[in-house]
């Protein structure tokens, strides 16, 4: 391969040097300009910054010819990675858009500058091939992610929050690195092809196992799966709902396309076999106790919550399980590059949604309430265009038609289904439609106190800023669009995921 110049790489990573360049003007101009003036100006001055350098970066990401693979995979871009990385900044854009009215800190401009530099190391784990550059880019996101979640200056959970969530993720990181050191041992390269290469000739002995097994408590960590959920409610309520959002949104998005890459690309010759009557040594079995663990405890947790974002925080817990289980089908799949398709695609559907579903609380709380549950009642009366959003987006996290939470379930199940002869995954497909019921039970509870439930006598009108009304309404529409039309961006990520793979 021909070496790549520093012009070359510049343009491979553009995305991600803008976006840092926005990052920085954002601190400058907040610290050396604005710091006198009122907070709201300048929320909105950084918030204002923060779109644009979200809107560059995706403009670059979009343009035609700018793929290679430099340094041994550590930056591939590709059709997919690009794909993935707008979908990463729609979903910076619109948490940046929620932000903006907020009062929850005095550091404006560290605030926007980490939300910026956090979707930079989301973007880098979509375009690695590298286990070095893997851990690195995960930690980038990980350690700005911590240090937001603590900015929430009205919430006295903020700091417990944030000091779970930094142990629980040191816990994991160390898990992480530890396997991809063994990794790195018995193959002797860094690059997910080559380990590949070498661990279809090794076959799972103890050295891959334990591998393995470490690899994936590490990304268990990151998409909130069952055992290692226990940091997601408490960090979901302690930090600012908007950092809430992108957690639960573009963490798990850019997570699962890097766990999906690592199975396919690095692990895909000791899947193993979770099928019914089948099982066969390597991570499928792992992935399958997972999977069913985390819609178990999500789903049946969710129903003893009181508040909504407890509630969407162990609904999280569930949807990673789904996703857990689309996952399986790359173990058995003849067409892996689709099959990831589907994970993603599910991944980044969710993320739209949740976003808005938590946008909804943050409009609740602007407003002077509180996100408990039993406080929606008579939101439709109160707020009739929020409380028509919130049910839009509650039930398409619960997979009704014609919405896109269906769309993302019924392609996920479907690809999972295909992979491998006989009853294959049957079994856990249909566990997973069976915690879908319960998911709907638990969704509608809070439906029936915005739309059944009687408003309290002293409860008024709600006031909602046109920002927050806007982004709602577009979260809401590409809901909608994109349950009507799937293919919007399922038939791209499927092409490129094709090639890719």
């Amino acid at each position: 391969m021909a070496a790549v110049t520093y012009l070359e790489l510049l343009k491979l990573g553009g995305s991600e040097v803008l976006l840092v360049l926005a990052g920085l003007v954002v601190l400058l101009v907040d610290l050396a300009v604005m710091r006198d003036e009122p907070r709201q100006n300048r929320m909105l001055l950084a918030g204002a910054i923060s779109a644009v350098g979200c809107f560059a970066a995706g403009l670059w990401a979009l343009q035609d010819g700018i793929t290679g693979r430099a340094f041994a995979g550590m930056l591939v871009i590709d059709r997919a990675s690009q794909l993935v990385k707008v979908v990463l900044l729609m979903m910076t854009a619109a948490t940046v858009a929620l932000s903006v009215q907020g009062r929850f800190t005095r550091h404006v401009g560290e605030y926007f500058s980490l939300l910026l530099f956090s979707t930079v190391g989301m973007m880098l784990m979509v375009s690695t091939e590298n286990i070095l550059l893997l851990f690195v880019a995960l930690e980038i996101a990980s350690l700005s992610l911590y240090i937001l979640t603590a900015f929430n200056e009205e919430n006295p959970q903020a700091d417990e929050a944030a000091l779970k969530y930094f142990l629980f993720g040191g816990v994991a990181a160390a898990f992480l690195l530890f396997g991809l050191s063994v990794l790195y041992g018995l193959t002797g390269s860094l690059d997910l092809r080559e380990i590949g290469a070498v661990l279809g000739q090794r076959g799972v002995d103890a050295g891959v196992a334990v591998a393995v097994v470490l690899v994936l408590v590490g990304f268990g960590f990151k998409v909130a799966a069952v055992p290692f959920h226990l940091w997601a409610p408490d960090a979901y309520v302690g930090a600012p709902t908007p950092v809430a959002a992108l957690v639960a949104s573009g963490s798990k998005v850019a997570a699962f396309f890097l766990l999906g890459k690592v199975l396919s690309t690095g692990f895909a010759e000791v899947a193993g076999s979770a099928a019914w009557h089948g099982v066969l040594s390597g991570w499928a079995p792992v992935l399958a106790v997972m999977a069913c663990f985390s819609l178990l405890l999500g789903n049946l947790a969710a129903i003893a919550q009181k508040r909504l974002k407890r509630l969407l925080a162990y609904s999280a817990v569930g949807h990673a399980g789904y996703m857990l289980v689309g996952a399986m089908a790359l173990a058995g799949a003849t067409d892996r590059g689709r099959a990831l398709a589907m994970v993603v695609f599910y991944a980044a559907t969710y993320g739209f949604t949740t976003i808005g579903a938590f946008g909804v609380a943050a409009a609740m709380e602007r407003a002077g309430e509180s996100d408990r549950i039993d406080g929606f009642a008579g939101l439709s009366s109160r707020a009739p265009v929020m409380s028509f959003c919130l049910m839009i987006f509650l039930l398409s996290l619960a997979g009704i038609p014609p919405l896109v939470g269906f769309a993302g379930k019924f392609f996920l199940f479907g690809s999972a289904l295909a992979a491998g002869p006989g009853l294959g995954l049957v079994w856990l497909v249909g566990f997973a439609i069976a915690m879908s019921a319960v998911a709907l039970f638990y969704y509608l509870g809070v439906l029936k106190q915005a739309y059944v439930v009687p408003a309290g006598e002293r409860a008024g009108t709600l006031t909602v800023q046109v920002s927050v009304i806007l982004t709602l309404a577009v979260l809401t529409a590409v809901v909608l669009l994109l349950g009507l039309y799937p293919g919007l961006l399922l038939d791209p990520l499927t092409r490129a995921l094709a090639v890719g793979m």
